[in-house]
């Protein structure tokens, strides 16, 4: 489902006027999770998930065919973590 499916979707299940609604509610949305992971904030929803920036820990490695090898730094990484409700609802199906 891209963007625009899912406007729409949002716009059928959240009974908005228009596709204009909608379209600003999942815009804020996604603003906000962007600004709070941004700051290092989680959120959490209960039943739905919590939404979380968590420290990746660099690696090092050997690029294959070659003698070449590389190291990735630390870095932060955006992470979310299904709720229970959640979970068992798409578990049913």
């Amino acid at each position: 489902m891209n963007k625009a499916e899912f406007v729409e979707f949002v716009k059928d299940a959240g009974k908005y006027s228009s596709k204009k609604d909608a379209e600003t509610a999942v815009n804020a949305f996604v603003g906000a999770v962007e600004k709070a992971l941004s700051k290092k904030k989680s959120i959490e929803l209960v039943g739905f998930g919590k939404f979380e920036t968590v420290l990746q820990k660099g690696k090092s490695g050997k690029v294959p065919g070659s003698n070449k090898t590389y190291k990735t730094s630390d870095k932060y990484v955006p992470k979310f973590k299904p709720g229970k409700s959640l979970k068992d609802l798409v578990a049913k199906k």
